[in-house]
């Protein structure tokens, strides 16, 4: 039964259908922990943005595109052109990307100089219920269910834990009924109403949705509209539901949430009905119509894909620019993973040493471990969200197993040691005995004089993998890196994380590919996969062999700092000492070029030399951009870019088809590489045009809450997304909302193919959140995915062009 069939079907089943449609269009949000981006619309691919667009001005009141003077802006200055607008025109009357929608030329640039006015979201009964009575009613929801909702989805910041033996429901009617605080507003008979209310949430859905006379074509924009109420307490319901059918599990808490929304809508319209009744049946029929983009959204649609056209048409022209020539038989290799920051170092790199080549690959590098630090029994998810761990981990072996012991004691001790100083009846004790003690800490950790920590011993898998595991292990990712011959005698895998203080959204700054955690741990596991012997051995009968004379040591690339950390002690390196000298000076070197290169980007960087602090500074609210600027993803040999400045905003794959038999890895990048860099570009896009429905507030007033994330101040709904300060440097914005511009050299037939077996993939291209384009021979953008699995080639694309301009 598909869900149009569901939605007139019998009542309840509609309620059901459209309560789980509803759950599916919110973005999970992952605990600060191990955040990672996530795409703001998912769920809603199957929508082109100016569908979209008009949805979400129906249930958030926010616009999906950028205020039109920001065009305004670009055209006037000469990034966007005429010939860029008459091209969105041409591909917008060619495809249903704005529904029937096509505005001519002139309507389009008279378009530029208005203002498309505000988005009013349809209204909830609070709203009704607000305006009559004066009484701050969607506040008040606001407050108190967030007030429930952080003790309920704590992850361990609070000291009493809530019990969790019935369901989030059953959790909330017990807390509810027991809250005095909405009769004290004006919210009579609340507890019994609530004491009153079904025992299931699905039983409550019906109810309610009955008393209000929400049917089952208003039902879905409805829901969807008091999920989005919550903020982040329905992302993070969504996260719950998205970790438990990623280990083949169900999870009601969203549903929970819903019903508990919900219930609070029944009791305000039983109270405020005679007030309310008119203009919430006027609302039920605007919820109840059909939802289709108008002209506003068809203009804004378009705008946004010709900055997206000059951006490929700026790409296009960097590509097809003489590069470098890549190291024929280089000294060293260096693997670094796609993120945006490494095109700078990697640049940096080979600028400063030839006989450097390097290589990128996703930073978990193929090794998807579910890892426990030394003396922790966290057990940390270091891989892409998308997939499950294929092993665990932990940090030591059989030879640290007594150190390990004792270390577990003495870390429970200070666990035990750290509750005592926060526990409510003894927290004021703790800081009369002592806080003098942490004077010398604290000025040290202000200044930045920590001394060093102690690198962690090297992970493991736990139990030991077996050699077939292991040399079938070895053997896809060093095909998937395409480096499966002519290796180096020094080959360095270098992972990545942030080094900063005092910032709750440190994780975001991490590798998203490993999960929010930093990159060491694969880079690591890889490495000492890579140096065993008998999976060399087993190498061999797959046609790679890798020379005894190659050694694999893992690094860590410090974004913030713009340093590399070797972990040369994991392996007997003596005979490499001259290598891994000569490595490390390079590095320096281009550590020194990317940090003198990112000052000029961050405010208040006096010098390369200040980039490096900035980490280590308390008060800082930009330790870094973090992949601020993404607009590219490129998968191609690593000559396709060598010495090109892509300005740190392109994910860089190395990829080489003619060594891809039955494209496998062609397969595996579209699927996996493409789709993690979409959610990151796409969260930068939304947090940057939507920022009060996608964004996580200001930095300045962030409190943590339940260790999952953040509230601004002392209270309000839980903010998902990037902080005002992760896009925007106090004038301007920092981060270009374009859509991700993907380029893959493959042949089309191949690519078409792929997508076909993967539809969720495909929606992605067809509705144009993300854009495709295949390159030739020499490099160059030479196809744009069409849509539909059809191609067009650049040239008949400049055809098209002159057409539409006469």
């Amino acid at each position: 039964m598909t869900n149009a069939d569901a939605l007139h079907a019998a009542p309840e089943a509609a309620i059901h259908t459209a309560a789980e449609a509803a759950g599916r269009a919110i973005a999970p949000l992952w605990p600060l922990a191990s955040s990672v981006a996530v795409n703001p619309y998912l769920g809603q691919a199957e929508q082109s943005l100016a569908e979209v667009a008009a949805r979400l001005k129906r249930v958030a009141g926010v616009r999906s595109i950028m205020p039109r003077h920001w065009f305004a802006a670009r055209l006037a200055d000469g990034r966007m052109t005429d010939a860029d607008l008459r091209m969105a025109l041409a591909r917008a009357a060619q495809t249903s990307a704005t529904g029937p929608l096509v505005p001519d030329f002139d309507r389009l640039m008279s378009a530029l100089t208005e203002d498309a006015g505000d988005a009013e979201p349809l209204p909830t009964i609070a709203e009704l219920a607000a305006a009559a009575s004066g009484i701050d009613w969607p506040a008040i929801i606001e407050d108190r269910i967030g007030n429930w909702a952080s003790a309920w989805f704590d992850e361990g910041q609070a000291m009493w834990a809530m019990p969790r033996d019935h369901g989030a429901y059953a959790a909330w009617r017990l807390q509810a009924t027991h809250d005095l605080t909405p009769e004290i507003l004006g919210l009579a008979g609340f507890a019994r109403f609530v004491a009153a209310a079904p025992e299931s949430a699905p039983m409550a859905l019906e109810q309610a949705s009955a008393a209000l006379g929400c049917g089952g074509d208003a039902a879905p924009a409805y829901f969807h509209r008091l999920l989005v109420t919550l903020g982040g307490w329905a992302q993070y319901g969504r996260y719950q539901l998205w970790q438990a059918e990623l280990g083949q599990r169900s999870d009601t808490g969203l549903r929970d949430l819903l019903a508990i929304r919900l219930l609070w809508e029944q009791a305000l319209f039983a109270h405020y009905r005679p007030l309310i009744a008119d203009g919430w049946a006027a609302a039920m029929a605007r919820y109840a119509a059909p939802c289709a983009p108008g002209m506003d959204d068809a203009i804004d649609a378009i705008l946004q894909e010709a900055a997206e056209i000059a951006g490929q048409r700026d790409l296009a022209a960097v590509l097809a620019t003489p590069g470098s020539p890549v190291a024929a038989a280089p000294l060293v290799q260096a693997a670094f993973c796609i993120d945006v920051r490494s095109e700078r170092f990697r640049r940096a790199l080979e600028g400063v040493d030839a006989q450097v080549q390097t290589i990128g690959f996703a930073g978990f590098f193929g090794i998807g471990a579910s890892h426990r630090r030394f003396a922790s029994d966290v057990a940390e998810h270091r891989l892409p969200v998308l997939l499950n761990a294929g092993m665990t981990t932990r940090a030591g072996g059989d030879g640290e197993a007594v150190a390990d012991v004792e270390t577990r004691l003495s870390a429970r001790g200070v666990r035990a040691w750290g509750r005592f100083k926060l526990a409510a009846v003894s927290s004021f004790a703790f800081v009369e005995a002592a806080g003098p003690a942490y004077v010398v800490k604290l000025v040290r950790d202000a200044l930045g004089l920590e001394s060093a920590a102690a690198l962690e011993p090297m992970p493991r898998p736990e139990p030991p993998l077996d050699i077939a595991t292991r040399a079938a292990s070895a053997e896809a990712v060093l095909r998937a890196m395409s480096l499966a011959q002519d290796f180096a005698p020094l080959v360095l895998i270098i992972g990545h994380g942030a080094g900063v203080t005092n910032n709750p959204h440190a994780s975001a700054l991490h590798c998203g590919a490993c999960g929010g955690y930093a990159g060491d741990v694969n880079a690591r596991l890889l490495a000492a996969l890579l140096n065993d012997a008998p999976v060399r051995a087993a190498l061999v009968d797959t046609g790679i062999t890798i020379p005894a004379a190659t050694l694999f040591v893992a690094g860590l690339h410090d974004t913030t700092a713009d340093t590399v950390t070797l972990f040369a002690g994991d392996h007997a390196a003596d005979s490499h000492a001259a290598a891994l000298a000569h490595a490390g000076q390079a590095l320096a070197a281009a550590g020194l070029v990317a940090r003198t290169e990112r000052a000029l980007a961050l405010p208040h960087a006096a010098g390369a030399g200040s980039i490096a602090h900035r980490g280590k500074d308390w008060a800082e609210i930009r330790p870094e951009w973090g992949l601020a600027g993404c607009n590219a993803f490129i998968a191609a040999p690593r000559r396709r870019t060598a010495g090109r400045s892509l300005s740190g905003r392109a994910f860089l794959h190395d990829y080489d088809w003619q060594a891809d038999s039955g494209f496998g890895v062609l397969e595996l990048i579209l699927t996996a590489p493409v789709v993690v860099a979409s959610w990151i570009s796409l969260q930068y896009y939304g947090s940057t045009v939507a920022p009060a429905l996608f964004g996580g507030g200001n930095k300045l007033i962030h409190n943590v809450v339940g260790g999952i994330g953040v509230v601004e101040g002392n209270g309000g709904t839980l903010r998902g997304g990037l902080p005002w300060q992760s896009v925007h440097d106090g004038v301007d914005f920092r981060h270009d909302p374009l859509r991700l511009t993907v380029c893959v050299e493959a042949p089309q037939e191949a690519i078409s193919a792929i997508l076909a077996r993967h539809p969720g993939v495909r929606a992605l291209f067809d509705n144009r959140w993300l854009h495709l384009f295949a390159l030739d021979a020499e490099g160059r953008m030479a196809w744009r995915y069409a849509g539909d699995l059809q191609w067009e080639s650049e040239v008949a694309a400049d055809r098209v062009l002159e057409i539409a301009a006469a």
